[in-house]
C-alpha cells in the first residue's frame, strides 16, 4: 500500500482530520470525520470514471482526482475558524464560519453523489456509506443551523452547480475534480457574500477590505466569463477586438466595481486606496520595496527569455529558475506579515486581480501585449497547466495569500489570539516559499532515495522540513506577536505532516498545502 501514492496521500489527509479534532471536538466534528470516509471511498470511483474515460467533463490528467483532500478543507477550515472567532467573541463570523462549514460539506455530498450517479452498475456498498454520512450531517443541520442559515448554504450550492457548468465547460483539462471543487466552493461563498452585502438596504457600512477583496474576485471572474462569451462571436487578435477588451476593462473597473464598492462601504474607491497607501511612512516604504521586487522579477523574465532567443526554441526554465520567484514573494510576503497585514490584504488583492486580467490577455492574444505574454510564460510552464490557461503563477499568489486573506488578526488587534496562532498567517510562506521550493530545488539536485510510488524525494522532503523549522525560528526573532508557548511538538509535527502530503499528492500543492499548514497551525 505504501507504494500506492493515493492510499498515502488519503493516509496523511485522515491524520490531519484526527488531529484537528483532537483538539476541537464539537457536534461538526462528527460531521467532518464521516465526510472524510464517505470522500475516500467515492474517491475510488472517481478515479475509475476518469480513467475509463466515461466523465462528463474534461479533467486534468492526475494519479488521483483528489476528491477526499478538497472534501475536508472547507469544513475542517470553518471549524478552525470558528474556535478563533469565538475565543474573541464574534458572533456573527462565528456563525458565518459554520455556515461555510456546512456549505462546504454539502458541495462535497452533492459531487459524491454526482459520481455515484454516474458509476455503471451504482457501487452499493459505496451507497451505503454515503447513505449514513449524508444521514449524520442533515441531522447535524437540522439541530445545529437556523432557516435563514440553511437557505443561505442552498444559494451557495446553486451558485457553485452554475459555476461548474461553466467553468469546466470553457476551461477544459484545467483542473482535476479535487481542485475545481476546492476552487468553486470558495469563489461561490464570495460570490454569495457579495450578493447578500450588495442586497441589505441601511446605512450599514462594510469593512473596506474585505469589500475590496469580495468586489476584485467577482469582478474579475464576472468580466472573464463576459470575454469568454464575447469572443465565441468575434476573433479575439484583431485590434478592434482588442480596442473593445481595453475600452471594456475601463469601463467595468470604473462603471461597476467602483460604484459597487461605494455600495458596499460608502466609500469612493480611488479615493480610499490612495489614502490608504500614502496614510503611513511605512507603507511608503514597503510599497518601494515592493516595487523594486517586482523589477527584479520582470528582469529575471525577459533575461530568461533572451536566453532562450539566443539558445534553442526548446528552451524551459529550469526548477531552480522557477523558484527565484518563490523566493521573491517571500521577500515580498514577510515584511508585510510583520510591519503592515492589512497593506499586504490589499496589495494581495490588487496583484490578483492584475494577474488574472493579464492572463485574459495572454489567452485571448489581445493586442499589443497577448502575444509577448503568451511567449514569455511558456518558459515556465508547469506540467499541471495541461488546458487552455496558465494559473502556475495564480496558484502561487494564492498560496501565499490566502493564510493573510483567512486569518482573523487582519481585522482584529493582534493581542486578541494566542502567541502561537500568530504564526498561521506565514503558512502559505513556509509551505509553498520556503517548503515547497527547498524540497523542488534540493530533491532535483541532490536527491537520490524516492518515496515509494511518487517521483518526490526523501531529501528533498527532509530539506523541506528543515527549511520551514529554521523559518519559524526567524520569525520568532523578528516577528514579536509570534510566540510558541511550548507548542514546539505540534508546530513541527504541523510542517512534518504538511511535507509529507506534499510528496505525495498530485494536486495543486501551491493550493493545497497552504490550507492544510493553515488549518494546522490555526488550532
Amino acid at each position: 500500500m505504501l507504494k500506492n501514492p493515493v492510499f498515502v496521500e488519503s493516509f496523511i489527509v485522515f491524520i490531519i482530520v484526527l488531529s484537528v479534532h483532537a483538539v476541537i471536538w464539537n457536534r461538526f466534528s462528527w460531521c467532518t470525520l464521516a465526510l472524510a470516509v464517505q470522500a475516500y471511498y467515492v474517491q475510488h470511483k472517481w478515479d475509475r470514471l476518469l480513467k475509463s474515460g466515461n466523465a462528463v467533463f474534461q479533467y486534468r490528467p492526475a494519479f488521483s482526482s483528489g476528491l477526499l483532500p478538497a472534501s475536508v478543507v472547507l469544513p475542517l477550515l470553518g471549524i478552525v475558524l470558528k474556535e478563533r472567532w469565538e475565543m474573541i467573541g464574534n458572533v456573527h463570523f462565528e456563525r458565518f464560519c459554520i455556515v461555510c462549514s456546512a456549505a462546504g460539506m454539502a458541495i462535497a455530498l452533492f459531487v459524491s453523489l454526482l459520481v455515484l450517479g454516474l458509476t455503471k452498475p451504482i457501487p452499493t456498498n459505496t451507497s451505503i456509506v454515503y447513505g449514513f454520512a449524508a444521514c449524520a450531517i442533515t441531522y447535524t443541520f437540522k439541530h445545529s443551523l437556523s432557516v435563514s442559515e440553511v437557505i443561505e448554504i442552498l444559494e451557495v450550492l446553486l451558485i457553485f452547480v452554475y459555476l461548474s457548468l461553466i467553468v469546466l465547460y470553457i476551461m477544459p483539462r484545467s483542473f482535476t475534480p479535487g481542485e475545481v471543487m476546492l476552487f468553486l466552493s470558495g469563489l461561490s461563498i464570495v460570490t454569495n457574500q457579495l450578493i447578500k452585502r450588495s442586497l441589505t438596504f441601511g446605512d450599514s457600512r462594510c469593512d473596506p477590505l474585505a469589500s475590496f477583496l469580495l468586489v476584485a474576485v467577482v469582478g474579475t471572474a464576472l468580466l472573464g466569463l463576459i470575454f469568454t462569451i464575447l469572443y465565441c462571436f468575434m476573433d479575439s487578435e484583431t485590434w478592434v477586438s482588442s480596442l473593445i477588451f481595453h475600452v471594456m476593462v475601463i469601463i467595468f473597473g470604473l462603471g461597476i466595481m467602483a460604484p459597487w464598492f461605494y455600495r458596499l462601504t460608502r466609500n469612493d474607491l480611488f479615493v480610499w486606496f490612495l489614502k490608504f497607501l500614502i496614510s503611513t511612512r511605512t507603507r511608503i516604504y514597503l510599497l518601494s520595496c515592493w516595487f523594486t521586487l517586482a523589477i527584479v522579477a520582470t528582469v529575471i523574465v525577459f533575461y530568461q527569455n533572451l536566453k532562450q532567443s539566443s539558445t534553442s526554441k526548446d528552451y524551459k526554465a529550469s526548477t531552480v529558475v522557477r523558484k527565484i520567484f518563490h523566493a521573491i514573494l517571500v521577500a515580498t510576503y514577510v515584511p508585510g506579515l510583520i510591519f503592515d497585514r492589512q497593506l499586504l490584504y490589499i496589495a494581495a488583492v490588487f496583484c490578483f486581480a492584475a494577474f488574472v486580467v493579464l492572463e485574459y490577455i495572454r489567452h485571448f492574444r489581445i493586442k499589443p501585449f497577448g502575444m509577448t505574454l503568451r511567449s514569455m510564460l511558456t518558459l515556465f510552464l508547469d506540467g499541471r497547466d495541461s488546458g487552455p490557461l496558465i494559473l502556475t503563477h495564480i496558484y502561487l499568489l494564492l498560496g501565499l495569500t490566502l493564510p493573510v486573506w483567512l486569518f482573523p488578526g487582519v481585522f482584529v488587534p493582534k493581542s486578541s489570539f494566542p502567541g502561537e496562532i500568530a504564526l498561521a498567517p506565514y503558512a502559505g510562506v513556509l509551505a509553498v516559499g520556503i517548503g515547497d521550493a527547498m524540497a523542488s530545488v534540493f530533491g532535483s539536485t541532490m536527491g537520490e532515495v524516492k518515496w515509494p510510488g511518487t517521483k518526490k524525494t526523501f531529501e528533498g522532503t527532509a530539506t523541506s522540513v528543515f527549511a520551514q523549522i529554521i523559518a519559524v525560528a526567524l520569525i520568532l526573532i523578528f516577528d514579536k506577536t509570534v510566540s510558541l508557548n511550548g507548542s514546539y511538538t505540534w508546530i513541527v509535527g504541523s510542517i512534518t505532516i504538511v511535507s509529507l502530503l506534499e510528496a505525495y499528492t498530485d494536486q495543486i500543492d501551491n493550493l493545497f498545502l497552504p490550507l492544510y499548514l493553515f488549518i494546522m497551525l490555526m488550532v
